[in-house]
């Protein structure tokens, strides 16, 4: 199994780029809660050792690499809202979420790696989109985490407010758990009414 490198970065320091960002999204999948971006840029010196795709990293060892990554690079984390996602999709909105996190680190970067295979509008800086990027680039990967576990903060924080859904487990994905709760206790105001399971319940005959 391949892990992420520092490969890409490096072909762009060779280019003359210096502020190289790796940018993620976290949580287009679940029922609930805000879609999750962030921008990490690393420095090339000081590089936290098992960077990987989050969701190939336990609990313990994402929570180690994420005080790691707070202390040695820069971050910038950004949310869009479930109101963002009904209204625009979560394609568009986790675009959204990314161009925020960008917008929100210190000093603006001189080039962004994206995970995925589009690059979202409204980014004015140089990009290049990385397929499967969490499992390539290190700085992928470093947004990835701290995304993810600042996305799985957040459901906790909002499991405690709507107890039931398995949120705190889950964290917003479609379990069987969940989407007995969504049967059982209906929809709360952080379930996003554009899923077809949420809006199903809310619009049956």
């Amino acid at each position: 199994m391949t892990k992420p490198d520092f490969e890409l970065e490096r072909a762009l320091r060779d280019r003359g780029h210096v502020r190289i960002a790796g940018v993620d999204e976290v949580g287009r999948g679940p029922l609930a809660g805000p879609v999750v971006a962030a921008a990490v840029i690393l420095n090339p010196e000081d590089i936290p050792e098992g960077l990987n795709d989050s969701k190939k990293l336990s609990l313990k060892r994402r929570t180690a690499l994420d005080a790691a990554l707070r202390e040695r690079a820069e971050i910038a984390v950004a949310e869009a809202s479930v109101a963002e996602i009904d209204e625009l999709n979560i394609l568009r909105a986790s675009h959204l979420a990314m161009v925020r996190a960008v917008e929100a680190l210190n000093a603006a970067p001189d080039f962004l790696l994206i995970d995925g295979n589009m690059i979202p509008n409204g980014l004015t800086i140089l990009s290049q989109a990385v397929v499967k990027g969490d499992g390539r680039s290190v700085s992928i990967a470093a947004a990835s985490i701290i995304a993810k576990n600042w996305r799985d903060r957040v459901m906790v924080d909002l499991a405690q407010q709507h107890p039931g859904y398995g949120w705190e487990a889950n964290a917003g994905y479609p379990t069987k758990q969940h989407r007995e709760a969504l049967q059982n206790l209906g929809v709360t105001p952080h379930h996003r009414r554009s899923f077809k399971p949420v809006h199903n319940i809310l619009y049956q005959e």
